[in-house]
């Protein structure tokens, strides 16, 4: 569409899910969740949209229990969606997942116990995931050797920059005080690695629900789960997990900034709206019939009149 305001179009646009907690055999969360539907819901409302993604970053947390099945299951649904979409797939380990099947079902290589990070490059624009999680645990770590790694591929900016990716996201949580125990421990050793670097934002899950802050002068976003998200202000409860308010995230990369949006999965009711034929006919306007006919309080538009 014809940019109507002061910034050009975006260069990139990214989608961010994460925490979709695959289980095998279709079977539902908790015995409650459709997992299935709702990242189908989620990729369907992309698909719909006109939204074309260069890149959707799935942040960990893909399979819950690392069952084989899962990781098929979602391969089978999210691959035809991106391919549909134009979008290059980028998936990141997170601590529900299995570094093994991981490695052997989504990427096709031997099954392999190692970190799994590695650097995508999505015109012009590098995204890293990197792993962050623990065998055998819910906390993250990086070991010396990954922010050495990370450090090596830091060293020569990219055209259009780097997100970096991954499932622990290192910011507070002031919410969730249990979540406290199951943060990224040693953020200090990653600041050192990105401060000063050419990573323009940091891509999250692990929370269920999404929130920013900043880290190394770096903007954080955290994408909610598809799955289920937790109640912030639950009365005397201690990570509270609900079927509601599921969403994934959008990134709209400019040359100098970058706007990070929630976007909630399912259906809502209109209670508002216009129909999409009015594009052509506000393209067509000069700026100052545009300014007359929707921003001014005494226009047609805005008193309700027919237009």
């Amino acid at each position: 569409m014809k940019p109507l305001g002061q910034y050009p179009a975006p260069r990139h646009i990214v989608a961010h899910i994460s925490d979709s907690h695959f289980l095998g055999e279709g079977r539902a969360l908790y015995g409650e969740v459709d997992t299935d539907a709702n990242l189908t819901q989620a990729l369907l409302q992309l698909e719909q949209s006109g939204i074309r993604p260069q890149a959707i970053v799935f942040t960990g947390d893909l399979a819950d229990l690392g069952e084989p099945d899962a990781y098929g299951r979602l391969r089978a649904l999210v691959e035809p969606a991106a391919a549909r979409l134009g979008a290059q797939v980028i998936w990141v380990m997170g601590n529900h997942d299995e570094r093994p099947v991981y490695s052997s079902l989504l990427f096709g290589t031997e099954p392999s116990d190692a970190p799994q990070d590695r650097v995508y490059d999505v015109n012009g624009l590098r995204i890293i995931s990197f792993d962050t999680s623990v065998p055998g645990y819910h906390h993250g770590e990086m070991s010396d050797a990954q922010l050495e790694w990370l450090a090596d591929v830091l060293a020569t900016p990219a055209e259009h920059g780097t997100l970096l990716a991954l499932h622990h996201p290192p910011v507070p949580t002031p919410l969730l005080w249990a979540m406290e125990m199951l943060e990224l421990r040693g953020q200090d050793r990653l600041e050192a690695v990105i401060r000063g670097s050419d990573v323009r934002a940091i891509l999250g899950g692990h929370l269920h629900f999404s929130t920013h802050s900043t880290f190394a002068g770096v903007p954080v976003s955290v994408a909610a789960a598809t799955c289920y998200t937790l109640a912030l202000t639950a009365k005397d409860r201690l990570l509270s997990g609900v079927n509601a308010d599921q969403a994934m995230n959008l990134v709209h990369v400019y040359d100098d900034r970058i706007v990070h949006s929630v976007i909630p999965i399912g259906a809502r009711t209109e209670i508002t709206g216009f129909s999409a034929e009015f594009v052509d006919r506000i393209e067509s306007m000069t700026f100052e019939q545009r300014t007359e006919m929707f921003s001014s309080k005494k226009s047609k538009f805005n008193l309700g009149e027919e237009v």
